[in-house]
């Protein structure tokens, strides 16, 4: 692709975007639904117009990792680590029920090779963390008790994710699980998160005293983004997803975050509210880029859309995935119907990370067309469902609750 082309289908993007998503808006549906169409017009799936290079599938990626830094950011440290059992448990739930669900329909009732079916299983584990909680940010809930739940369990689920799909790659390539791979797999990406928030409050005082002293503007911006990308890289080479990179360093820059046994890195609300503003327009900027990519990622043309075998594997598989994720936030005790009707939605969409899980399992050979096929339905399906599902939720509650007592 040349660069003219490039600049074009970026421009393409980004009004699309921004289009769609005002009309969905218009209509009371959360942006992001927008913004996910969108990517299905422009894309293969409809006028063709747009493909997902390899560029886009970087200025998407930068996308995410912004999205998490901003979540990171926004996100009450102190809330998050009250509710990490609970999303423990929503996170174990979320990943054991439809797994377990899918992989038993697709080894004994469609017959599936034991690898197919391992595969199919852990796409339906995945949960996408960026959709649930631009939703929950569109609906104003991004601070919400249920949503600290989420996302810990969604971070958890990305963890245990990245974990499966290693050994399933390894059995893939080499016939066999080595269990100690996976297990330094878990234990880097368990010490980079707990390490990287003290390394990025560090970084970010000096960069701080830097701000203090600089005579040039838009020093804010450059360095923290390049914090961002640089845990983003030391996320990656440590075998954890990218987007963890970006969700450590806004939570170390958050103004709730506080290391009661390293006092001298507390950072100033005035910072931490200085760096929110300077960087909400260039989070602002790329994440339409990664929603629209995941519509531009499906190609509906090349569903068999006459096939009874795939119209019947998507219905077994949305079925399980949409019930297993459900199925996970009434794993929890103590909570009332609502709430626990709210995160099993949130943890529905599979999005992005769920498309990663096939993608590998198209390329390696595992499966085949009609079964990526029916696995893209389900993706697509459960990405837009979630969305609305949560809106509803939501807007029952706010009219129920302004219903006058008798």
């Amino acid at each position: 692709m040349d660069a003219a082309t490039f600049l074009l289908q970026l421009v393409l993007i980004l009004f699309s975007a921004r289009v769609v998503g005002e009309i969905a808006a218009f209509y009371k549906v959360p942006s992001v639904i927008g913004e996910l169409i969108a990517g299905i017009i422009i894309g293969p799936s409809l006028l063709g117009i747009v493909t997902l290079s390899e560029p886009l599938q970087l200025l998407a990626e930068i996308g995410v990792i912004l999205l998490l830094f901003e979540v990171g950011l926004e996100t009450d440290v102190g809330r998050l680590a009250s509710s990490g059992l609970q999303a423990m448990v929503v996170a174990i739930g979320g990943v054991a029920v439809p797994f377990g669900l899918a992989f038993l329909l697709s080894y004994y009732l469609f017959h599936f090779s034991l690898i197919a079916s391992l595969f199919i299983g852990c796409t339906l584990t995945a949960t996408s963390i960026g959709i649930t909680l631009r939703v929950l940010a569109d609906l104003k809930k991004q601070n919400s008790k249920e949503a600290q739940v989420i996302i810990g369990a969604a971070v958890l689920d990305d963890i245990i994710g990245i974990v499966l799909l290693a050994m399933l790659y390894e059995f893939t390539t080499s016939g066999d699980v080595n269990i100690w791979n996976a297990g330094r797999v878990l234990i880097f990406i368990v010490v980079f998160f707990l390490l990287s928030p003290i390394a990025a409050k560090a970084i970010g005082q000096t960069i701080k005293k830097w701000d203090e002293l600089s005579e040039i503007p838009g020093l804010l911006p450059t360095t923290i983004v390049s914090l961002i990308l640089l845990f983003a890289w030391i996320a990656h080479e440590l075998g954890a997803p990218e987007l963890l990179g970006g969700f450590a360093a806004g939570l170390a820059l958050s103004r709730r975050f506080f290391f009661p046994f390293a006092a001298f890195l507390h950072e100033t609300p005035h910072f931490s509210h200085r760096v929110e503003e300077q960087m909400r327009p260039i989070v602002h900027l790329f994440s339409p880029i990664f929603f629209v990519s995941i519509g531009l990622s499906l190609n509906l043309k090349e569903v068999a859309w006459d096939s009874a075998n795939v119209w019947v594997l998507t219905s077994a598989l949305l079925i399980a995935g949409v019930v297993g994720k459900m199925a996970a936030g009434f794993f929890l005790r103590g909570e009332n119907t609502f709430s626990k009707l709210v995160i099993g939605t949130a943890m529905v969409p599979r999005g992005e990370v769920g498309l990663i899980f096939a993608n590998v399992g198209l390329s390696s050979g595992v499966l085949h067309d009609e079964t990526y096929a029916s696995i893209i339905l389900v993706i697509t399906i459960t990405t837009l469902l979630a969305p609305f599902g949560l809106r509803a939720l939501y807007s029952r509650e706010h009219s129920s609750s302004n219903v006058p007592s008798p």
